[in-house]
């Protein structure tokens, strides 16, 4: 699997936040059929920064109602990266 196609864009929510101050982690979105070996891999390829750890979620649809008509939204999986000591992201810390 190509690199550029594995992070999809990084979760900004109160969870991830709060990773990210706590614990030098950071909560991203990836590609479903990405595996926590691939990730790592894109993570310190793309942005040059050293990864300690990966762990992963998959997140199911879930039903949703618009009116009469039923559908589900998409599944998504989502990948939560631990940097080693002293590793930083910085262009997230301005968004």
């Amino acid at each position: 699997m190509m690199i550029y196609s594995v992070i999809k864009r990084p979760l900004f929510t109160e969870k991830g936040t709060s990773l990210k101050e706590s614990g030098n982690k950071l909560l991203i979105e990836v590609d479903m059929k990405a595996n926590k070996i691939e990730i790592k891999k894109a993570m310190e390829e793309l942005f040059k920064v050293k990864v300690e750890k990966v762990a992963t979620i998959r997140q199911l649809g879930k039903k949703k109602r618009w009116g009469k008509s039923t559908g589900m939204s998409s599944p998504r999986k989502k990948a939560v990266v631990t940097l080693k000591k002293g590793e930083k992201l910085d262009f997230i810390e301005g968004v």
